[in-house]
């Protein structure tokens, strides 16, 4: 496979005046807007890349395959068309190419400038769900070594969720169970559909047995509608509805809902899965599914009510909801505050926005802590 370095990455896509960015680094700020001693901060869902990662990822989409046999049906990667396309954008968009390539002074000098003590890092969606199961596998690999080698030269600040291929489940199980045993890691992530099929297929269950023998959670990350559901999300500019505006909700929103009717948490009641956007709206609706879900007259096969394995098996991060404080309340009331951990969603989304979002919403000093580190060090194992 051919190595890329980010110079090289960077003017392929046109922006080879943007690099690299890195802030200079500075002291975590000691209080908050109100005077109140800030919160120690640990993120939960944050990315890095690799620039032949990236080169990949571009050239799949714009067909230039540089390892063509590693995918498989090229509709599933243009399903994620708009993160793809948008590499060739504008500057903001190179800015955060460099951002996930940079696991040292870059991303270390942006942790410090905004209070961050630690982030827990993985590989930027779709991860290596797009390739073969064999290529895939490989991938993920690779990429777990990188990210563990930058945990291991800076084990205070970054902490790894696993890359596994879905593709081949057992495969998967077993690259886990590498990443938690053998490099430190804390968990996984998996970026919603592989190749437009969902983990709620039994196939995949190997993967969350795994995870709960480790007593480590999953990190369900949302990525583009599968192909099956995408034609009503089109229709609109590039990245509107059929990505984070809305897509994302909608696919992760889904799939979470499908693992919990298949009776998954009745099989494995110990396992955790985690999902951003404070829950990507499922607290709002949580008393409704129940409701739905007891009035319908289909035969019941779960032990409990839909809302309950969500209060019980899920945690939910902030990432992304960085504005209104009435979400956030929201979340607290329903789930409480023991199931809500703070996230940027680095580089996406803006880390000084978070960092002052969570230190000066209307909640409780105890809740902040809890949310912004005791819930992740007892998640995660920090």
């Amino acid at each position: 496979m051919a190595e890329f370095t980010r110079r090289s990455l960077i003017k392929l896509a046109g922006l080879s005046a943007m690099l690299p960015i890195a802030g200079s680094p500075g002291k975590a700020p000691a209080q908050n807007a109100t005077g109140r001693k800030a919160s120690k901060k640990i993120c939960v869902e944050e990315h890095f890349s690799t620039a032949d990662h990236l080169e990949m990822m571009l050239s799949i989409y714009e067909k230039r395959y540089p390892v063509p046999e590693v995918v498989e049906q090229e509709k599933y990667i243009l399903s994620d068309a708009p993160f793809l396309s948008s590499m060739t954008g504008n500057a903001g968009t190179g800015r955060m190419m460099s951002q996930l390539c940079d696991m040292g002074k870059g991303r270390l000098a942006a942790m410090d400038r905004h209070g961050i003590d630690t982030q827990v890092i993985s590989l930027v969606s779709p991860g290596v769900q797009v390739f073969d199961a064999s290529a895939g596998a490989s991938l993920a690999r690779e990429y777990n070594n990188r990210l563990a080698a930058a945990a291991e030269e800076h084990p205070k600040r970054f902490a790894g969720l696993a890359c596994i291929a879905p593709q081949n489940p057992k495969d998967a199980a077993d690259e886990l169970e590498r990443a938690v045993r053998e490099l430190g890691f804390k968990g996984c992530v998996i970026n919603s559909h592989t190749k437009g099929e969902y983990l709620d297929d039994k196939k995949y269950w190997v993967i969350f047995e795994r995870a709960q023998k480790l007593d480590v959670p999953i990190y369900l990350h949302p990525r583009a509608p599968s192909p099956d559901m995408m034609k009503p999300f089109t229709g609109y500019p590039m990245a509107m509805l059929d990505s984070a505006m809305w897509g994302f909700t909608a696919e992760a929103a889904l799939h979470s809902m499908r693992l919990i009717c298949s009776g998954l948490f009745d099989e494995f009641p110990k396992l955790k899965i985690v999902i951003g956007h404070l829950g990507e709206t499922i607290p709002f609706l949580i008393n409704r599914i129940d409701n739905r879900y007891s009035a319908t007259p289909f035969p019941k096969k779960l032990k409990k009510l839909p809302g309950r394995y969500f209060k019980e098996n899920f945690l939910v991060s902030t990432s992304g909801m960085n504005e209104d404080p009435a979400p956030l309340k929201l979340a607290i009331s329903v789930l409480g505050a023991d199931s809500i951990m703070f996230a940027v969603d680095y580089p996406m989304e803006n880390a000084e926005d978070a960092v002052r979002f969570i230190d000066n919403a209307p909640i409780s000093d105890k809740d902040r802590e809890k949310i912004c580190h005791i819930n992740a060090e007892r998640v995660f194992s920090l």
